[in-house]
């Protein structure tokens, strides 16, 4: 399992000149973060992700994008130490990603095909919640709690579990996916992954907008057409944007009850795009968990991420500075 550590990797004297960059590859956006050798962050940009065809343009298109940035710097791979990758799907072996239904991909060697990209021979993989997860607690000033659950709402639904302060993988690299939690059993329409009923069919982004569409005209659909409007028109008290929301944070504590019965943490940490949401967010989780959890998870915090859309960045950073120091 990885380790988490609050100090950092610092290149050695031969390789300090060189850089780590860290990549978050996500539904609609790829995020890339350039490393310096005192594993400072020199550099951030993202791209878009490049999807169809089973998402076989994603990672030629992330490095096309990355070799442009570091031709600009006048840099090259050469001047790079290693790549750190977070992707939507579990992970295996820090290479192997046997499904990322976000992204088209089955069975693809993540890291083999990054090295060929770039010839760059040091590359990790890990799942993009659990990279996010790393890079939270690293930043985010969280290793105090030994036994945490972060999930992450965006584009997808991600999650990850941390005991006795590590990662914990799964025996198959699924460990923490939140995202495919049954929380509607009646449920007719297909999740991503094929299945029915899962926590990504209401908690994502589009199952919110699909949710709060469902209530609405069309002419009142084109009047909040983000999440983040649909969240400013709850603080608001504008129905039904209120009751959207409500219906939201009823599947996310659903899911969140039935994971404190199974890991019982101190803490659950909520990033993505939703965290922007804040206190209004957070209280009405707190509230709806309290409703829906067993007694003794009564005292777990309730708490958003704070390294917000850079987690996953600091996160990969962290997974290829774990094999750089070996």
């Amino acid at each position: 399992m990885a380790s988490f550590t609050s100090s950092i990797y610092i290149l050695t004297e031969k390789d300090v000149n060189k850089y780590i960059i860290g990549i978050d590859i996500g539904g609609t956006a790829v995020k890339l973060g350039l490393f310096d050798g005192d594993g400072k962050l020199a550099e951030k940009w993202q791209v878009p992700t490049r999807l169809g065809q089973q998402g076989r343009f994603v990672l030629p298109h992330i490095a096309a994008e990355a070799e442009e940035r570091l031709r600009k710097k006048k840099l090259s791979w050469s001047d790079v130490h290693g790549i750190g990758i977070g992707v939507p799907g579990p992970v295996l072996d820090g290479r192997i990603v046997p499904l990322a239904v976000n992204l088209g991909w089955k069975e693809k060697d993540v890291a083999a095909e990054m090295r060929q990209l770039t010839g760059v021979s040091r590359i990790a993989a890990e799942n993009d919640a659990k990279a996010a997860a790393l890079g939270e607690y690293w930043k985010g000033g969280w290793e105090n709690y030994t036994s945490a659950v972060m999930i992450t709402i965006g584009t997808a639904v991600g999650g990850a579990v941390i005991l006795n302060g590590r990662i914990v993988p799964g025996a198959f690299g699924a460990a923490g996916e939140l995202s495919h939690i049954r929380v509607k059993p009646d449920e007719t329409e297909p999740c991503a992954c094929g299945k029915c009923g899962h926590l990504q069919q209401y908690v994502s982004a589009e199952g919110i907008l699909r949710s709060y569409r469902n209530k609405v005209s069309g002419f009142e659909s084109a009047q909040l057409k983000t999440v983040k409007d649909i969240f400013d028109a709850a603080k608001r008290g504008q129905e039904p944007a209120l009751s959207t929301v409500k219906d939201t944070v009823r599947m996310l504590a659903a899911a969140m009850s039935a994971v404190s019965c199974v890991i019982d943490p101190e803490l659950f940490i909520i990033g993505g795009g939703i965290s922007n949401a804040g206190d209004f967010l957070l209280d009405l989780v707190r509230s709806e968990f309290k409703m829906q959890a067993l007694p003794t998870a009564e005292k777990v915090r309730i708490e958003a991420a704070k390294t917000g859309n850079d987690a996953g960045i600091y996160g990969a950073y962290q997974c290829i500075a774990k094999i750089c120091s070996n």
